[in-house]
């Protein structure tokens, strides 16, 4: 382990046990820490400055009524799927009969592997997430960066490429590829297309 990644898992428990003695310092030390981040994944959902912003408050204060008794592995990782699931409510609520760029087109991707009706009657939720969490961990560590960026963190295919170095079509490309990947194992886990 580096010594940057100690100081980070340092500073993140040192974070976790702040919200475990309720001191309101730990709102602002999470802002101060993963406020960026947090921001980032919800105006890749939303596109919207206002709407952002509000939904990382709102993961914050979700942050202080669930620490205690949660105590998250990761304080980064459970940051942003609070502010995820609140930005995709958000979403749903703002664009009922909206269409947003960049997310529709992560959504319509995604479809293209598999609906919500298309889900197996006797698997969970639980098992799904099982299946895909297995198929992340199985690839490459670059295809699995590709895959989270797109489709967990919105990212466009345009900054994805950039921020790694290959060109759009490449990343458009890999996704691809990679959406097959999944597919294929789904329906070996005999969850439906």
């Amino acid at each position: 382990m580096t010594e940057k990644k100690r100081k980070e898992d340092w500073a993140e428990k040192m974070i976790i046990e702040l919200f475990n003695s309720r001191s309101e310092k730990a709102i602002a030390m999470c802002q101060n820490k993963y406020g960026r981040l947090a921001y980032s994944v919800s105006y890749n959902i939303l596109h919207s400055n206002e709407d952002a912003e509000e939904c990382v408050s709102d993961a914050m204060l979700g942050l202080w009524n669930s620490i205690p008794p949660k105590q998250p592995n990761s304080l980064s990782a459970y940051l942003c799927s609070l502010v995820r699931n609140i930005s995709l409510n958000k979403y749903h609520y703002n664009h009922a009969e909206k269409r947003n760029g960049e997310f529709d087109l992560v959504l319509d991707e995604l479809d293209e592997i598999i609906s919500n009706d298309d889900w197996s009657k006797e698997l969970s939720e639980g098992e799904i997430t099982d299946v895909i969490n297995i198929f992340l961990s199985e690839l490459k560590e670059r295809d699995r960066v590709v895959f989270v960026r797109r489709y967990y963190y919105s990212d466009s295919t345009p900054d994805i490429a950039s921020a790694m170095g290959e060109s759009e079509g490449a990343i458009a490309m890999r996704l691809s590829r990679l959406r097959a990947k999944l597919r294929k194992r789904l329906t070996k886990e005999g969850i439906y297309i």
